[in-house]
């Protein structure tokens, strides 16, 4: 299976992906933690049906020492109980966040408000802009139909 456009290869891709990759340097550089940060990656892409980004985090959880028992019970994470109550939150958050155009409404003050006791506003800004970013990322792959599978960790650096 090959991608319809190559996005490592293209200049205007190239850009693209220097600047939100700069963007996503702030998050993971914040006080977000990582953990929490990988799950909220991973549950966006599952949602969004992004094979390349549940593939590459999936794989860099697990290269931090993330267990399988949690990897392999993030989409089922409400029955779960291998998640702490602020990465409920954050986990809750990003579903609403992901299916916005599911609701109405779109995030709920119900979901806004648990986040937020558990996070504080750097944390927040940096978890709303996480979720924004994952859903870029996982657009821009599912367009154009980027294989998954044979991501290695730390292969982008």
């Amino acid at each position: 299976m090959d991608a319809r456009l190559n996005l490592f290869g293209n200049p205007i891709a190239g850009k693209f992906l220097k600047h939100i990759n700069s963007a996503g340097k702030v998050v993971s550089d914040s006080a977000l933690p990582a953990a929490t940060q990988e799950l909220v990656k991973i549950r966006a892409s599952q949602i969004n049906g992004c094979g390349f980004c549940t593939d590459m985090h999936t794989k860099d959880a697990a290269h931090t020492g993330e267990t399988s028992v949690r990897l392999n019970l993030i989409a089922a994470w409400r029955e779960a109980t291998v998640f702490t109550d602020a990465e409920r939150a954050a986990l809750e958050l990003t579903e609403q966040g992901t299916r916005i155009a599911d609701a109405a409404g779109g995030v709920s003050d119900e979901a806004w408000a648990n986040a937020a006791k558990y996070y504080d506003e750097d944390q927040l800004a940096a978890l709303v802009s996480l979720i924004a970013l994952i859903n870029a990322y996982n657009r821009l792959n599912v367009i154009v139909r980027q294989p998954a599978g044979d991501y290695r960790p730390g292969m982008f650096g």
